[in-house]
C-alpha cells in the first residue's frame, strides 16, 4: 500500500473525531469525493489503525442516527426562504 494511502486514512479518521463531521463535510473539507472518504474510513483504517476505526465507527453511526433530523431542518429552511 502506498504511503499516502495509509496516512490519508489516518488524517480523515481524526478530523471526523475532532470534529463529528459528516463523510459529505469531510469529503468538502478535503476536497476529494464522500466514496474515498467512506472507503478511507471503513475499509482501510481498519487495516491501518484499528482503535482510531471503532472510534470513527462510532462517531459515523451516531451521524447515520441523526440523519433523518438533519434532511429535515435542511428541508424547512428550504421551504422557509421561499415564503
Amino acid at each position: 500500500m502506498k504511503e499516502s494511502l495509509k496516512e490519508r486514512p489516518i488524517v480523515l479518521g481524526e478530523y471526523i473525531i475532532d470534529t463529528g463531521a459528516t463523510v459529505r463535510a469531510t469529503a468538502s473539507v478535503f476536497n476529494i469525493s464522500k466514496s474515498t472518504v467512506h472507503k478511507d474510513v471503513s475499509k482501510r483504517l481498519r487495516r491501518v489503525d484499528p482503535i482510531l476505526y471503532d472510534e470513527v465507527k462510532t462517531v459515523l453511526e451516531i451521524n447515520k442516527a441523526e440523519r433523518h433530523i438533519r434532511g429535515g431542518a435542511a428541508t424547512k429552511r428550504k421551504f422557509s426562504k421561499n415564503k
